[in-house]
């Protein structure tokens, strides 16, 4: 692990519900100067992708419930990929899967891959989820052709562990997300299988990433 590696691997993340323009334009500041993706609301890609055309930008879809139509988070899809978002990750219907409406949440997650060329991100929500409702999320992704897995959306009790992160680690390659705070956090989740990690606190995991090294 370098510098540059960590930094490609960390989604700084910025989605709660008062976020402004002008936050996502420090996370896109603090996002070019470490060489960090950026994860931010829907409704502000556009702008985003023309101050910073230069970071790797994800949104998200049905987010964070996830029980907005199919057609909805398809059209929310294209909307993103037309205003240049370059990834996406999307809440799963937590409510149909839990009811074992397996086929509605495959579905679900495949009319959005299937509607942008673009890496398709599912989060799962492990903090609502048994071990075996996990294990059918991410099997449910794997056959929707979804690019990665993620545990959380960060408004559920409870984000990524090392346990759910080798579990999910199965099936597609996982982005942890919720409650990594620092390198030693993030650390211990690349170890465990994650590929990307989503963070509010992507400046604090450089930063003791690089304390660590000194």
């Amino acid at each position: 692990m370098n510098a540059d590696r960590l930094a490609s691997m960390l989604d700084h993340t910025v989605l709660g519900p008062e976020t402004t323009f002008d936050d996502v334009l420090a996370v896109l500041d603090d996002a070019r100067e470490f060489g960090m993706n950026a994860c931010i609301p829907p409704c502000y890609v556009k702008e985003a992708n023309e101050y910073a055309p230069d970071v790797t930008l994800a949104t998200v879809v049905g987010f964070p419930h996830g029980q907005n139509t199919t057609v909805a988070k398809r059209d929310e899809a294209e909307d993103v990929w037309d205003d240049g978002a370059d990834e996406i990750d999307m809440v799963i219907n937590i409510g149909r899967l839990k009811a074992g409406e397996y086929d509605a949440v495959r579905a679900d997650i495949a009319e959005v891959v299937a509607a942008v060329p673009l890496p398709v991100k599912v989060i799962i929500e492990t903090a609502l989820l048994t071990d075996d409702e996990k294990h059918k999320a991410c099997e449910l992704a794997k056959e929707a052709d979804a690019a990665y897995v993620k545990t959380s959306t960060g408004f559920a009790d409870g984000g990524a562990t090392v346990a759910d992160v080798e579990l999910m680690a199965e099936y597609l390659p996982v982005k942890a997300s919720g409650g990594v705070g620092n390198w030693e956090e993030a650390k211990a989740m690349i170890e465990a299988g994650a590929e990307r990690i989503g963070a509010s606190s992507g400046v604090a995991i450089m930063k003791s990433y690089l304390a660590a090294q000194e």
